[in-house]
């Protein structure tokens, strides 16, 4: 199985390594900075071996990514993972910054339901089942959140059962979640949040979420 060096060090960007398996245009290696989408956190982008990843997907608990026809990997080769860290970088402040709006409305809306959610590179947003609209909560919200931000606690990110790889994330004082992501050192590192209600039907709420460097 893969060694999933992205949680030991989100913040690594290269790595050497070999390639364990080839199956076409499918490849896994024996350890990997490679993120692949979860939990609505979009894929990393990069590079092995010099060729461009295509696609990268979980197949259970292992990694395979996708290289365009014509790569002439083979099983045993030395290779050099290369990921864009910008990206990844935007994806972890979102990404967080999603988990606190989330852990702030289950708390302020018991039964409000969670049923979708996705971090891209511009933006993340949480869908929620409710019948209600969120504006007149949107600006105390983003207090609160902030207020958590600003406060640049230490973001603890570890295996609650590592046979399983099953993981989480927690800060002191305001919660422990559940969470196979990669993960930010502090809080602070999220920057200036904004949030945006839309409305998309049907007894659905969404929250949009942006965010900022600080200034």
């Amino acid at each position: 199985m893969t060694d999933k060096l992205f949680w030991q060090d989100p913040y690594r960007t290269t790595l050497t390594t070999r390639v364990a398996r080839v199956d076409g245009l499918d490849v896994t290696l024996e350890a990997t900075v490679f993120f692949a989408e979860s939990g609505g956190q979009e894929s990393d982008t990069g590079r092995i071996g010099g060729y461009r990843v295509l696609a990268a997907r979980w197949q259970g608990r292992e990694l395979v990514y996708t290289l365009p026809p014509g790569h002439a990997l083979e099983a045993g080769d030395t290779v050099t993972v290369e990921i864009d860290w910008p990206r990844r970088y935007k994806l972890m402040r979102l990404h967080f910054a999603a988990e606190i709006v989330l852990e702030l409305v289950t708390r302020r809306l018991p039964g409000v339901g969670r049923i979708g959610a996705h971090i891209g590179e511009d933006k993340a947003r949480i869908d929620f089942a409710w019948p209600e609209p969120l504006t007149p909560m949107l600006a105390e919200l983003t207090r609160a959140a902030q207020a958590v931000i600003d406060a640049d606690s230490a973001i603890v990110s570890a295996f609650a059962d590592e046979a399983n790889e099953r993981r989480y994330w927690e800060v002191a004082g305001f919660g422990r979640v559940p969470c196979g992501g990669t993960h930010l050192k502090t809080t602070g590192e999220v920057g200036v949040l904004r949030l945006k209600r839309k409305n998309v039907g049907g007894g659905k709420e969404r929250i949009e979420i942006h965010v900022f460097d600080k200034i």
